[in-house]
């Protein structure tokens, strides 16, 4: 929001026992990516904007992601657990600095977008004391009710107060707010723990920014974006939200999905134009894919970039480190993990390859496997430009094979191939150079004849 400063409070610290993992609750992911990372995404950024992350004692793992998502976080940790207003006391230090807005939100609610935020901010700059979020509940039953009168919000009523009337309203509580950052402070000192669990509730601050003589309004959002997650069967409900709203932005991209309910993206997963993908291919984090890829049905891509009119399956794995260039073809039963397969290459069938670089236009056979590791370390497998790879080979790393070489079906090369030169049969043996030129032309006769 032009000209107006704000900081966002993430409320990071709870222990998600109804998660039933070791795993802090925040930390499990959806699309790819942390609960936490998607609300950090969609804090606001920027000039003027600054964020707090409260997190429980020990929390070191979730002070680190809310690092690596954006580093200028500040994280201040709530020792003792005594309601939400408590939490966000536990950043009071930076709430005392002075900020035009005051957002606060929650760790565990990965759905909710930059454009709430930005919704829920905008009464601030009209005059308002205080925004808070509701949504309209299917079964509102157990969710705190929001009261309006006359356009104003009077009281969120919690399902044990409520009265049959305000049982009947449907507008419900979603937890997250927008403070006047002016009188934040002054309110959330005065909020106190005058019920039945002695707890400090953030819901009190709607009476005591009436009782100063300012407006609280509510802003209203969609049910599905402001989904907490405790539980497991909330973890993968979330999932799929997050992955219909991917379908459908890529859908909209110009992406062709045949069957996109069975395709599944990252949060981070970027396309081309004219990309064509076919059904069951799972995406991990980063992806991106250029103009006219092809991937084909049951591959799984993980830290991959796919060139433009490369072509991936079916059944293909692009591990962490691929890279395909242009007009690349990785086909069916092929694991590729740390590699650059340059433009024009195929790596077609039943085929491994790790650690290595595969030149454009050399062609690598059916059953062909890098041997990268020797039980110690990984090794590097070069390939040349125009290269012919047999079926069923072995490149043992460290190796290179030159640009133009030719390797025979089923041959184990332990030692440098040079260029345009011919290498058959178990160990290393290699012919003088321009040999594999040779058997070229002769197989290309040959073929020609029986033609």
């Amino acid at each position: 929001m032009t000209g107006r400063t704000t900081l966002t409070i993430v409320l990071a610290a709870g222990e998600g026992t109804r998660m039933r993992s070791s795993m802090p609750k925040v930390l499990h992911p959806v699309a790819g990516q942390s609960l936490l990372a998607h609300v950090l995404d969609a804090a606001p950024k920027g000039t003027g904007a600054a964020l707090a992350v409260v997190v429980g004692p020990d929390h070191h793992a979730v002070a680190d992601e809310a690092h690596r998502v954006r580093p200028e976080a500040g994280i201040h940790t709530q020792t003792v657990r005594r309601g939400t207003a408590h939490a966000v006391m536990a950043a009071r230090a930076a709430i005392a600095q002075g900020y035009d807005d005051l957002l606060i939100a929650f760790g565990d609610t990965p759905l909710i977008s930059a454009a709430t935020f930005e919704r829920l901010r905008a009464p601030l700059a009209a005059g308002a004391g205080l925004a808070v979020l509701g949504f309209r509940a299917a079964d509102p039953t157990g969710y705190g009710r929001l009261v309006v009168e006359g356009g104003q919000l009077v009281a969120i009523r919690e399902q044990a107060d409520a009265s049959e009337q305000e049982k009947a309203i449907t507008l419900c509580n979603a937890g997250v707010m927008a403070f006047d950052g002016r009188i934040a402070l002054q309110v959330l000192e005065q909020i106190g723990t005058a019920n039945s669990k002695g707890e400090y509730y953030l819901t009190d601050a709607v009476g005591i920014v009436r009782a100063l003589g300012r407006d609280v309004v509510v802003i209203e959002t969609g049910e599905d974006e402001v989904r907490g997650i405790n539980t497991k069967a909330q973890l993968a409900e979330a999932e799929q939200v997050m992955q219909a709203r991917l379908r459908r932005a890529a859908l909209e991209a110009g992406v062709t999905m045949i069957a996109p309910e069975t395709v599944f993206l990252a949060a981070d997963t970027t396309f081309g134009k004219d990309v064509m993908i076919e059904p069951n291919v799972v995406f991990g984090t980063g992806v991106s894919i250029g103009d006219g890829a092809v991937i084909h049905a049951f591959s799984h891509i993980e830290k991959a970039t796919i060139g433009a009119k490369a072509s991936v399956g079916p059944f293909a794995r692009l591990r962490p480190g691929t890279s395909l260039g242009d007009g690349a073809k990785v086909g069916n039963f092929v694991e590729i993990k740390a590699a650059i397969i340059e433009a024009g290459a195929k790596v077609n069938h039943l085929t491994y390859i790790g650690d290595a670089q595969i030149g454009a236009n050399a062609n690598i056979g059916a059953g062909t496997i890098t041997c990268n590791y020797d039980g110690f370390n990984k090794y590097k497998t070069i390939v040349g430009k125009g290269a012919f790879v047999g079926s069923n080979s072995s490149l043992v790393a460290p190796v290179k094979i030159g640009d133009g070489a030719y390797i025979g079906s089923g041959s184990v090369i332990t030692k440098d191939v040079a260029d345009n030169a011919l290498a058959i049969g178990r160990g290393q043996q290699v012919a003088r150079e321009g040999w594999a030129a040779r058997f070229r032309d002769a197989k290309a006769a040959a073929k020609a004849e029986r033609k």
